[in-house]
């Protein structure tokens, strides 16, 4: 039992090394430029490790911005009471985004990772779809919540992609501010029930 503990510990090392390299070597420069060499030699450990936890660098790159979403604490599906504002999860999932912007710019453009893409969608889809089924929205009255949480989804992420396409790119609060008056639509404010 202890040695297995021992053993997900270090495989646990291992896949955060990697992740954590890459992104540092997607601050340096674009993905394309970086090889599986490179990871590997960053995080300190030999290509076939690398291979023994990713089969390519998307998936490594799926991980490494999940972790990085996980590290913000966004809990858009715990809103309660009114909601006057960007919540400060979502700004804090923006700050993610914003620390790494060129990644992030890449990989939802137009010549972008579909697994990686993929990846941001489902997790924004199931952090809209746990919101709406808590929320009180008689707006959606009618629209299966699946439907629902695909259209935030997709508003969601043309906000971010259009963001981080401007140069200048607006701070941060800016952005969260666009966001949430996209989705919040001209209706006003959710609620939530207690």
């Amino acid at each position: 039992m202890a040695e297995s503990r021992i053993m997900d510990a270090r495989i646990a090392r291992t896949r955060t090394s990697l992740q954590q390299a890459l992104l540092e070597l997607a601050r340096e420069r674009t993905l394309d430029e970086i090889t599986v060499a490179d990871i590997a030699d960053r995080a300190g450990v030999n290509r076939s490790s690398f291979y023994q936890h990713y089969s390519d660098k998307d998936m490594l790159l799926a991980d490494a911005l999940d972790a990085g979403v996980e590290e913000t604490g966004a809990r858009l599906a715990m809103l309660s009471g009114p909601v006057s504002g960007p919540p400060q999860d979502l700004l804090r999932y923006l700050e993610h985004i914003e620390e790494n912007a060129a990644l992030y710019a890449r990989v939802l453009g137009d010549h972008g990772s579909a697994l990686v893409t993929a990846r941001v969608r489902d997790r924004i889809e199931r952090v809209a779809f746990e919101g709406i089924r808590h929320a009180e929205v008689s707006g959606y009255d009618g629209v299966p919540l699946e439907v629902v949480a695909a259209g935030i989804t997709g508003a969601a992420m043309g906000v971010v992609r259009a963001w981080l396409e401007r140069d200048p790119r607006p701070s941060v609060e800016v952005a969260a501010g666009w966001l949430w008056q996209v989705l919040l639509g001209p209706g006003g404010a959710w609620t939530t029930s207690a």
